[in-house]
Order: C-alpha cells, then structure tokens, then sequence
C-alpha cells in the first residue's frame, strides 16, 4: 500500500470514528487515538525521514493536512457532543416546582430535657440555686439523714438498687437535701433534679428510673403559706392561670407537717378519668415544713430557723401538660410521638 493509500485509509477510519461518538469522553479516547503523542498521525510524521527525499514534502503537507481536517472534525464533534450532554443533564436534574416541599428534618430536645429546662428557669427565677448531687448515694443521705425509722418499708432491699451493702442508687433527689445543709448555714434556697430508681413494676404512671426535683428553704420565719405560694406560683407558670392546686395532709419522714400536693387533671378537666383514678386530680408534689430533727443534725437551731421542702416527679409534668396517660411513651423513641410535643 502506498503512503497515499495509508493517508486515504487513515482519513476514512478517523471520519467514520469521530462520526459514530455518542459522548465526550469516546471523542476524547479519539482525539488520543489519532492525535495523541502516539497517536496513528504522529506515527505517520514521524515516518516522514525514512521516505526518498523526493517525496517527503508532498507527504508531509498531505499528513498535517489530515492533521487539521481531523482536529476540525474532532472539534465540531464534541461541540455537537456537549450540547447533547448538558441538555440531557438538565433534562434529568430538572425540578418540579409545583411539587408539595420535602419536610426538613431538624433535631430538638427530648420533651422531658425541655421540661427540665423550664423547671430550671421557674425556680431560678423565684430565686433558687439550681445545685448538682450524685446518682449513686451512700445510705446515710438517702435515708438515715432524712429521719427514715428503720421499718420503714422504703428501706427494704426489694424497692432499692443496692451496689453495696452501704451504697445503692438513689430512691429520691431528696438525699441532696443533707449534704447540702451540712455545708451551709441558712439562708439557704436550693434545687436540684435528676433521675432516681426504684424497684418498680413499669406501667402507665411508674417506671423503675424516673426524674424527679427536689427544692428547700431554710430561713428566719419560713412558713406553711410560703410553702403554698412557692408551689402554686410554680403550678401557675408551668401549666397556666387555670390549674387549681390542692393541699392535702400527708406524712413524710423528712417534713412535719406534711402535705401532698395535686393540681387538676387537664385529661379529664377535673371530671374523673382512668389517669387520674376518677379523682379529678393529678398527684404532683410531697411537701411539708423540714423536720425541727434534720436541722438538728447538721446544727441549725429549728428554734431559730424553719424551712420547707417539696419533692415532685418531672415525667408526669408533660402528661398533666400535654394530656398524656402513659408516661412509656416519653422512652420508647416513637418519632411520631416524639415530635407532636
């Protein structure tokens, strides 16, 4: 074959190639293939010092003429290419903007951290020191130091998670209550919240780890009526104008007097329902004046000074809140639950 013969056969191949490319990047394999650094017309050129010195000239202009024709080629092919692409690409990225928005997902605190958090700017604002106390608790904080007898069936080792013989995972966020008073002398006006446990059978208004607040005040001329306003004012801006605030008498080893504290059922509006018993209302505090032997112990002089306490339990706030009756529901990680609160 002549080396015109190659030249033809070489046009008509590279022709036929740089027509059948579907995408950009077989244009650029072409390009490489005929014009590369090794590419089959480089190839050619490079043959142009082995020819007779009488026929290197024509040759030479034949070769770069194909050169040019298939880089012109090549070109327009990939322009052709390109508009192809991009129309296709817009084609499939395209949006519909009559189509309802996605939801964003967003994250948000667990409702029982907000219930806390509200708790915590209540009694802030009423003037408490929110304080910090350990989950694990000697025997002494959680029931010796609160005036707990011996019998008391709250000692027993079935309604308490013992680690030792000595030490068992908090019943009650009142155990802070001591050490706290042990350290300071009154005024004092303290608060604090966190989980406790208790050997319970889980079911609609109990589990076996729960939250709970616990608040004192131990001052000159502390009263039962300052008691009653701090727990209704507490009442009023957690749950609104309209909740009424029961005070009933109650015994607690750690106060005396001692009173239970109940708000109205938002269930049942006050009318009797399965949550509330069919009482109408919702437990949601202990409370009472400290007991004249506590203050004793850590050396305050109860003829001096008085003060009360009040303990209550977080996870029934959003229940009496949000007409909630099964308190479960806040553990069980139902986003569907979760997010409606």
């Amino acid at each position: 074959m002549s080396q015109h013969e190659k030249i033809k056969s070489l046009r008509e191949q590279a022709l036929d190639d740089i027509a059948k490319a579907r995408s950009l990047a077989e244009i650029d394999a072409i390009e490489t293939r005929y014009l590369g650094r090794k590419g089959e017309v480089t190839q050619l050129l490079r043959t142009i010092g082995s020819l007779p010195p009488e026929e290197r000239r024509t040759f030479g202009q034949e070769v770069n003429q194909l050169k040019e024709e298939l880089a012109s080629a090549i070109q327009a092919r990939r322009d052709e290419l390109a508009i192809v692409e991009v129309s296709t690409k817009l084609r499939q990225e395209a949006l519909d903007v009559t189509l309802p928005g996605r939801f964003f997902q967003i994250g948000r605190p667990h409702v029982l951290v907000e219930t806390l958090t509200r708790i915590k700017e209540i009694f802030i604002g009423l003037g408490y020191e929110i304080v910090e106390s350990p989950e694990v608790e000697s025997y002494k904080y959680n029931f010796a130091a609160l005036n707990y007898p011996e019998e008391h069936p709250a000692l027993d080792e079935q309604m308490s998670f013992y680690i030792t013989d000595d030490r068992l995972l908090r019943t009650q966020t009142t155990a802070f209550q001591h050490r706290v008073m042990e350290k300071r002398r009154p005024p004092i006006r303290v608060c604090t919240m966190g989980k406790c446990f208790r050997v319970d059978a889980v079911d609609a208004t109990h589990s076996h780890t729960f939250h709970q607040v616990d608040c004192f005040t131990v001052d000159h001329g502390i009263t039962m009526a300052d008691l009653k306003g701090t727990l209704h004012q507490f009442a009023v801006e957690m749950f609104g104008r309209e909740v009424q605030v029961r005070f009933r008498p109650d015994f607690f080893p750690f106060v005396e007097p001692g009173a239970e504290v109940a708000v109205t059922c938002t269930i049942c509006e006050g009318k009797g329902c399965g949550v509330c018993k069919g009482t109408g209302w919702m437990e949601l505090a202990g409370a009472g004046m400290i007991h004249p032997r506590i203050l004793e112990t850590v050396g305050i002089d109860p003829e001096e000074y008085t003060g009360f306490a009040f303990g209550f339990g977080v996870d029934r706030i959003p229940m009496i809140k949000y007409s909630i009756d099964d308190l479960r529901l806040f553990m069980e990680n139902d986003l569907r639950f979760l997010r409606q609160l």
